[in-house]
């Protein structure tokens, strides 16, 4: 603990690590704040009703057009400013957002309500894509494994923290559409905070060093730069490795995502006390995981240091299959919020490990492409476990079937990374 202390000042007096890192507490921020009002509307609106097939749904609206966007929004980030990117990108989340609001307030739902918040996420990852991207050019090679611990997860921690306030402002503004679209609306401010903070980069400072082409391009284009980027990880085997873990394991996530909605919606709804159900106990469980996920940002660089990614990794999808069954197979509220911590923490530190994996074998003028052959499989492995989920979990959410599968794909892509990365 104290030599991640050590990294942490370290990093903090660099002005440029600084603001980056300021960029993305806001924007993240601001996507908590989205999030849960995104959430309550679709799962606790008393004025709406969704069933496990309607939620899946929903994030398939959401997330696959919008993993569409990523392969244009990578190769964009070779050759365009990404300083620009992320200010341009937060001032037009500010805006839609506020649509957004404004259709949850007439009660509009369906497509519009989807094609709106397919347009804020579809935003979202250029934001997101070009703070991974700019990381580099903020810190010198040896801090990567640090940076990205600290920057990943104080952005998981500022998501949560954004969620929390908006529960917290939902007992003011009550629930129902009218409270809903205050949440919504709000999450315009961080946003445009976020905006502000990154104007303060001079325009080239993020990169990319040596533009990869004109800022036009065709579909034709994008697909080979897609191609590119993919074809510069398969010839480097602890990056492709990284991207299978990472990808095995949002498979996971995405089926114990929907099993904890569903367990929070129907199995625990009445329930009250310490661990209540109901989206404030589901707020609960999220701040678990972003608990978890400090812990690993505080742990990662030193076991690391130590023992190296490629055995940091094995370790904790090994375990985390083993953990999410033994802690979710009792289905009740203590210990899914204990998995939830278990799984904050092991996401947490793989992701860690993945990034710097990439950004340490990559080369600044394909890492706009590789992170969007990333987010790509981020964002789709997760979406095709819920749609599996939304038909193999009844709606109360309890199946031991499900979590003992859970398990074994985790243990599966451990001994997958192990022996991909054995002679690296």
């Amino acid at each position: 603990m104290p030599q991640a202390e050590t990294t942490i000042r370290h990093l903090l007096p660099r002005r440029d690590f600084r603001r980056l890192l300021g960029t993305r507490l806001l924007s993240q921020f601001g996507d908590g704040v989205f999030q849960a009002a995104l959430a309550g509307t679709v799962l606790f609106n008393p004025q709406r009703a969704a069933d496990p097939v309607d939620i899946a749904a929903g994030f398939a609206i959401l997330l696959l057009p919008y993993s569409l966007v990523g392969p244009f929004a990578g190769v964009w980030l070779d050759r365009w400013s990404r300083r620009q990117v992320l200010l341009r990108a937060n001032v037009l989340r500010s805006g839609l957002v506020a649509v957004v609001a404004g259709l949850v307030l007439a009660g509009v739902g369906g497509t519009p309500f989807y094609a709106a918040g397919l347009l804020v996420f579809s935003v979202n990852r250029f934001v997101l894509a070009a703070l991974s991207a700019g990381l580099p050019h903020t810190v010198d090679q040896p801090s990567l494994v640090s940076a990205n611990a600290l920057s990943t997860t104080s952005g998981a921690v500022a998501t949560v923290v954004g969620g929390a306030v908006a529960i917290a402002l939902l007992q003011v503004v009550a629930s129902g559409d009218v409270g809903y679209a205050v949440l919504a609306l709000s999450a315009a401010l961080p946003y445009v905070a976020a905006a502000a903070v990154v104007s303060g980069f001079d325009r080239g400072h993020l990169g990319p060093d040596h533009p990869a082409g004109t800022p036009r391009m065709t579909v034709r284009e994008v697909a080979l730069g897609m191609v590119a980027g993919a074809r510069h990880v398969a010839v480097r085997p602890p990056a492709a490795a990284a991207l299978l873990a990472i990808s095995l394991h949002r498979l996971c996530y995405g089926v114990l995502t929907l099993m904890t909605l569903l367990l929070y919606r129907n199995t625990f709804a009445g329930t009250g006390g310490f661990f209540p159900g109901g989206l404030v106990g589901l707020g609960e469980v999220v701040a678990a995981g972003a608990a978890g996920t400090l812990l690993a940002a505080a742990v990662t660089p030193w076991v690391v240091r130590r023992t190296g990614k490629r055995w940091w990794i094995t370790v904790l999808l090994a375990g985390g299959g083993v953990s999410q069954f033994l802690l979710g197979a009792p289905f009740v509220p203590p210990t899914i919020v204990t998995a939830g911590f278990v799984l904050g923490f092991l996401g947490q530190a793989v992701k860690i490990c993945v990034d710097t994996t990439l950004h340490e074998t990559v080369e600044d003028d394909f890492r706009g492409r590789v992170f969007s052959v990333y987010d790509t499989l981020f964002n789709v492995t997760f979406v095709a476990a819920l749609l599996v989920g939304a038909f193999a979990l009844p709606e109360s959410g309890l199946s031991h079937p499900m979590l003992a599968a859970v398990a074994v794909a985790y243990l599966l892509a451990a001994t997958g990374y192990a022996h991909l990365t054995r002679r690296h």
